[in-house]
């Protein structure tokens, strides 16, 4: 076994300043090992007191019997790498370390944590500052949670990897109240050796383990991430990610939890989109959507039946689903016929959906009919249940008659409990129907099932940079000829243009391309180069020379500098005007695609991709990148549009991110902003760009 694994399993425990007042933090662990059945042996470690409970005490690590495999250090931050030293010169496996006053505090607890790390050696640390783990899958309790006062946690198939201590014993107990069953539950916190990757690549191989569910503040090792979540997924156990840090606020909360930085909330969606995490979007989520998931159940349509004796309720879930761009549809004749069979009477509505089947909260054989009816049609994909008030005076009839239809088929199959009953939704779900109270909550649910069915995570190294000589090219900020002549070099097509310094040879330059150009001033140093009037547009030869002086005037003005330099460029028009940039933080380095102009900002139509470490965006994703924005329909010959030439856009965004991964560290920024997009088979062109090199 190796280090993770003995953490997970341990065959012996020591409780390092174990205390015998079960009802302090230091008396919990021992207290919670011997009430939830651990098997092993378990070693208090106190020199004040002789035995706790019925189980001896020792005086220090050195007077234990045996090497734990485990020790779940209890002290203070100014002690704790004492016992951390000791237990690792007797060569215990693992140390779980509570105590706080590490880097999350400052300079000071650095100086600790450090002293942590260089205590442990080759030993391995779970935390500081953690709460510690749970293992249900085999009784084993090794933390402080005062959720462990319960008495009884189902156990199922989602383990749970927490950076906050806080929030793992809040989702063991809220999990408890659920009825949802989990494996493992681990709390990383300040990580200062084992963290999420680690976890999350062990219950990748936990037979126990059918979903992985993760509480992130941030991520420290991103490729190791990486690698994890996509063994995940190639395991077949779907990752869901709940992120906090999305605002300002949340963010700073974050920093001051943990010490470490949060990385832009955009690049998470990246990188949880291209490995195949699912990303729960409030933390109630966190356990709905493992729920739903655990079922094993996929969801390859939209088409959602929804079977009710309730019809607020119905149509309440029904109103959900339609906003997420679910469809409820009417029962096909067929289907209709077949409900119709199993209740006469005008009060059943079986000619719309919700399928209103009044009697059935009270008859579960009616019930159990109409519900295998609806698996079976082929107009369905999915059964939501709803669960009514008048269900509340059978609840195992009910919950019965559900669980028998479930080996039928293999479609998922959720509830709805309207009424406020918790108790029925638990029963629900731990009997394999995963209920919830809230309608969004389902949708929530059925949107990560049918996201499952179409994963693809995109593996590594999907398109080999190209050898392309960037040795000669300086460094700083490029003007914009030198970055267009940089685009040029990775293929991409950049409008035609000339340098200029005076309003004559602006004239000639003009006279030669013909048609309408556009005159710009030419500086690395002015990058917004419009917002001090360096920009003019429509102009013709007659009316170029002139701008150019009057333009030398108002930047002088406007930036205190006069421009010496200019461009005129061809003018290009009837394209779509979109924006092509890079994004490097911890994460690493994402390709952005959206709407090109200062609407980008207003609108914030943007899709964003990670590279693949040493490698360019595929075709594929570049394609889904343009096909992921709202205005892709302007792309798309909407209204009567003529097609935008779509093919050169991904060749574009293909070469744009090949340049970012050859490049790599030395490139700081880059943007093209417009590039545009002309109709099909005319091409793309970079009209504007900036480049910064280190």
């Amino acid at each position: 076994m190796n280090a993770i694994s003995r953490l997970l399993n341990p065959r012996s425990v020591a409780v390092i300043g174990a205390s015998a007042d079960a009802s302090k933090t230091a008396g919990r662990p021992v207290s919670y090992l011997v009430k939830h059945g651990f098997a092993g042996d378990i070693y208090p470690v106190n020199p004040k007191a002789d035995r706790i409970g019925d189980l001896p005490c020792y005086s220090d690590v050195a007077s234990l019997p045996s090497v734990p495999d485990v020790a779940i250090v209890l002290l203070g931050a100014e002690r704790a790498h004492l016992a951390v030293r000791e237990l690792s010169a007797r060569g215990c496996a693992a140390a779980i370390v509570l105590a706080s006053g590490y880097t999350e505090t400052g300079e000071d607890g650095a100086r600790r944590q450090q002293q942590l790390v260089e205590a442990a050696g080759s030993m391995r640390i779970l935390g500081p500052n953690t709460i510690g783990l749970v293992n249900l899958t085999d009784s084993i309790v090794l933390s402080a949670t005062g959720a462990l006062e319960m008495e009884h946690f189902p156990v199922g198939g989602i383990g749970v990897v927490s950076q906050s201590g806080g929030i793992l014993g809040a989702l063991l107990s809220r999990a408890a109240a659920r009825g949802i069953g989990l494996s493992k539950l681990i709390s990383t916190s300040n990580e200062v050796d084992l963290e999420l990757a680690d976890f999350i690549d062990h219950l990748a191989d936990d037979d126990a383990t059918k979903v992985i569910a993760l509480y992130v503040e941030t991520v420290r090792n991103p490729a190791k991430f990486r690698n994890a979540c996509l063994k995940a997924a190639r395991n077949g156990k779907p990752v869901v990610a709940f992120k906090i840090g999305r605002s300002e606020a949340g963010a700073q909360a974050a920093v001051s939890h943990t010490g470490a930085l949060a990385g832009a909330d955009r690049m998470y969606d990246a990188l949880f989109q291209q490995i195949g995490v699912i990303r729960a979007q409030t933390f109630s989520d966190l356990l709905d959507i493992p729920a739903a998931l655990a079922t094993g159940r996929k969801l390859h349509g939209k088409r959602v039946a929804i079977l009710t004796s309730t019809g607020g309720a119905g149509t309440l879930v029904s109103d959900d689903l339609g906003m997420a761009g679910f469809d409820t549809p009417a029962p096909d004749a067929a289907t209709a016929q077949a409900l119709r069979a199993l209740q006469t009477g005008d009060h059943a509505v079986l000619d719309r959906n919700p399928i209103d089947v009044t009697l059935a909260g009270l008859k579960p054989d009616l019930l159990r009919g109409a519900i295998n009816v609806l698996l079976k049609s082929p107009s369905y994909d999915a059964l939501t249940i709803i669960v009514g008030s008048s269900s509340l005076a059978m609840p195992e009839l009910l919950v019965g008659a559900i669980q028998d239809c479930l080996p039928n088929s293999d479609k998922p199959v959720i509830a709805y409990v309207s009424p406020h009953a918790p108790e029925v939704g638990a029963l629900l779900t731990k009997r394999g129907v995963p209920a919830f109270a809230a309608a969004e909550s389902c949708t929530a649910a059925l949107q990560a099932m049918f996201n499952v069915a179409q994963l693809k995570p995109q593996l590594d190294a999907v398109v080999p940079p190209q050898a392309i000589v960037v040795d000669d090219l300086p460094n700083g900020s490029l003007d914009e000829y030198q970055a267009k002549q940089l685009f040029t070099r990775f293929g991409i097509p950049c409008a035609g243009e000339r340098i200029v310094a005076t309003p004559a040879e602006a004239q000639v330059a003009a006279r030669e391309m013909g048609g309408r150009v556009v005159l710009k001033i030419l500086s690395a140093e002015i990058t917004h180069k419009s917002d001090v009037g360096g920009v003019a547009v429509n102009l013709t030869a007659d009316t170029v020379g002139e701008r150019l002086s009057a333009m030398a005037a108002e930047v002088q003005t406007k930036a205190g500098v006069r421009p010496d330099r200019f461009l005129v460029q061809e003018m290009v028009g009837g394209g779509t005007e979109l924006i092509l940039g890079m994004h490097r933080d911890s994460l690493g380095t994402a390709i952005l695609l959206g709407m090109g102009g200062v609407t980008a900002e207003l609108f914030k139509d943007a899709a964003m991709r990670l590279l693949p470490p040493g490698s360019g965006l595929s075709r594929e994703d570049a394609l889904s990148m343009a096909q992921q924005l709202k205005t892709w329909p302007l792309l798309d010959g909407f209204r009567g549009r003529p097609k935008a030439d779509v093919d050169a856009l991904v060749s574009a965004i293909v070469a744009f991110s090949l340049m970012a991964a050859q490049l790599g560290d030395r490139l700081l920024e880059a943007e093209i902003n417009p590039v545009f997009v002309l109709p099909q088979g005319q091409g793309v062109r970079a009209a504007d760009g900036v480049v910064v090199l280190a």
